[in-house]
């Protein structure tokens, strides 16, 4: 079992449902699912979610209109070979992924 991620709650009222299961996150009714190892890259990747005008979830600001959630990714980290060939991307580790959750109300 992965480790959980550290949540923030960036303002006051009810938060969008999440649930974790390995290095996958789960938001809302199951509207969205992010695994943070598939986005995990050599850079830090944030993931904003927000809600557009239908109030559907989407990923990216472009279309929504208010934010739900930002899912913070650390930049992966590799494992020592005996040369560079052989550096092996470590297995990322979900208590340094940060959620941080707005109101949706």
């Amino acid at each position: 079992m992965a480790n959980v991620i550290k949540v923030i709650e960036k303002n006051v009222g009810k938060k969008i449902d999440f649930e974790q299961d390995g290095t996958r996150l789960y938001l809302g009714d199951d509207e969205i699912m992010i695994n943070c190892a598939k986005y995990q890259k050599d850079w830090p990747v944030q993931i904003d979610v927000c809600s557009d005008k239908s109030g559907n979830l989407v990923t990216g600001t472009e279309k929504g209109l208010k934010y739900v959630a930002q899912i913070d990714i650390p930049a992966a980290s590799y494992e020592d070979g005996e040369n560079d060939e052989e550096r092996m991307k470590a297995d990322i580790d979900m208590a340094d992924v940060t959620l941080t959750l707005w109101s949706i109300e």
